[in-house]
């Protein structure tokens, strides 16, 4: 048991560290917008294109993900990523322009998805190889990563405005959280990731699909299993980037929070999150992957589309958690379901994840700008409500320990 027990630990820390560390360095730079746009002089519509230049540069990596993680191996891909971000964000300290700037936020864009499959493929591997439920901590740990990386802009602010300190600080913190996964990733995809997604099949009777992947042909179609993946992915991304964009402007607006009360919107979301999601992998352990993401997404429909119904800033604050506790467990469950199909499943699942983070701001605003933001919020509960359905047409493996 110890001799297990060492090694797993080892491991948790290591693909743990590499959660924090994307965390950290997506919320560093996202931090300084304000600061970036008034060095580069921008206004409002530059910033937008910004922001969707590292999602356009996520989205365009993810084709090219299975061909390089299986030359490279996720533990490989995992490194090489991680010091192009560090680089990245030093290089973001000191553009000279926007155009540059431009291009470096697409390039962080596809750094963010390459770390992203191969951490996931690290994570959803460490499962499979010690039968441990792990991956809610996990994003868990990103979440906590981006707090701390909000906390040291905040504190790098209050003596210094200079970009080039914060994000030399920041890298400096960023290189001794890479030295935490030495020794410690998974040096072979064989014990999960891609291949104990094939290890794995034989147990849970997954679709063949797996055989045209090994194969080598990046040409196939994604099989009808993975699709389903894919669209509770983009549902649940949707739910989950709208209640992050919208929820204090609903607080305001139409809830009338004081401006004082407003902002708890989103961190009653963000903390149930987190809090779910450090208990969720024992949840998963006792109930299983399904029925958690279907229940959870349930509850997360059901109690927004009450609070919008009911007004005030009680129910809607109830509402925020309901949804919080509900999605907390959507996106690590959907990964490590994808992880298990093999590398392309992987890849093709995190891809419809960044188009519905997105996709679902934007959404939301259109259907509010049509309507009201108690329609738009009420398209947040019909979001919910369709991971739940697509939950139930998805195989779920379940791992029957908790870490």
């Amino acid at each position: 048991m110890s001799s297990i027990h060492v090694p797993f630990r080892r491991a948790q820390v290591a693909i743990a560290a590499l959660f924090l560390f994307l965390g950290f360095q997506y919320a560093t730079w996202v931090s300084r917008l304000p600061a970036l746009k008034a060095h580069l002089d921008l206004n409002e519509a530059q910033v937008g294109l910004l922001l969707m230049a590292g999602g356009a540069g996520a989205v365009a990596s993810f084709p090219l993900v299975p061909t390089v993680m299986k030359r490279l191996g996720s533990r490989l891909l995992s490194l090489v990523s991680a010091a192009a971000l560090v680089v990245v964000l030093l290089l973001l300290a000191v553009a000279p322009n926007y155009p540059v700037t431009l291009l470096l936020i697409c390039l962080d864009g596809v750094a963010v998805g390459f770390l992203n499959v191969a951490m996931n493929a690290q994570g959803a591997a460490l499962e499979v190889a010690y039968e441990r439920t792990v991956m809610a901590r996990f994003h868990a740990t990103f979440s906590a990563g981006s707090l701390t990386a909000a906390l040291l802009a905040s504190g790098v602010n209050a003596f210094s405005s200079s970009l080039a300190v914060h994000f030399g600080a920041a890298a400096v913190l960023l290189v001794l959280v890479v030295g935490l996964t030495q020794g410690g990733l998974l040096r072979q995809d064989q014990q999960a990731g891609e291949a104990p997604a094939q290890d794995e099949e034989p147990a849970a009777a997954p679709p063949s699909d797996e055989q045209p992947a090994k194969g080598g042909r990046r040409l196939t179609l994604p099989s009808r299993a993975v699709l389903w993946m894919g669209l509770a992915m983009v549902f649940g991304t949707v739910t989950e980037g709208a209640m992050n964009d919208w929820s204090t402007l609903y607080m305001k607006d139409v809830a009338e929070a004081a401006p004082e009360v407003a902002p708890l919107g989103i961190a009653v979301v963000s903390g149930m999150m987190v809090l779910a999601r450090i208990f969720a992998d024992g949840w998963r352990a006792r109930w299983g992957d399904g029925p958690i993401v279907v229940a959870g997404a349930a509850l997360a429909a059901a109690g927004l589309a009450a609070a919008l119904l009911a007004g005030g800033v009680a129910p809607a604050l109830i509402g925020f958690a309901c949804v919080g506790l509900g999605v907390a467990a959507v996106t690590p469950c959907v990964y490590v379901a994808a992880a298990r199909q093999g590398p392309e499943a992987l890849s093709l699942v995190a891809a419809m994840g960044t188009v519905g983070l997105l996709a679902g701001p934007a959404l939301i605003g259109f259907v509010a700008g049509g309507s009201s933001l108690v329609w738009g919020m009420g398209a947040v509960a019909v979001s919910a409500g369709l991971v739940s359905l697509c939950a139930t047409r998805i195989r779920w493996t379940t791992l029957v320990k908790a870490a």
